[in-house]
């Protein structure tokens, strides 16, 4: 049913949380929901303070991925600035502002996956290895 993300993937999550970090976004997570999902292999969470820099980080990721050859499959919420939601398939973003991401809780919606600090260099390392372990 589930397994190991591939290396475009990693790649992929790689790319994004560093452009996500580039615009501010706060209290990073990375959820590793392909060890127990096939809705895809990585999660990332992150907060914007304001609708206005939800908008500047998504408009950012959108632009930056584009020309590093991703391209959304579906972008939804991001006219409110919510709670945007990109989907790349294997990778989905999530970028909320803090009440909404507090109200969700993804994290504890999918506590079955492995989850990672992205502030926490140590923690993530795996997604810059080419072992198919990390």
């Amino acid at each position: 049913m589930t397994g190991e993300p591939d290396n475009g993937s990693r790649e992929l999550a790689s790319i994004a949380i560093k452009l996500a970090a580039e615009k501010k976004a706060q209290d990073m997570r990375l959820l590793e929901v392909g060890r127990v999902s096939i809705i895809a292999d990585y999660f990332i969470i992150g907060t914007g303070g304001t609708a206005v820099q939800v908008h500047a980080i998504c408009d950012h990721l959108t632009e930056n991925l584009k020309k590093a050859g991703y391209y959304a499959s579906r972008v939804e919420g991001y006219r409110e600035g919510w709670w945007v939601v990109l989907d790349y398939g294997s990778v989905v973003i999530h970028i909320f502002q803090p009440e909404s991401r507090e109200f969700y809780d993804l994290e504890r919606l999918w506590a079955e996956a492995p989850q990672f600090d992205l502030e926490d260099e140590e923690s993530t390392s795996f997604l810059t290895s080419n072992s198919p372990d990390g």
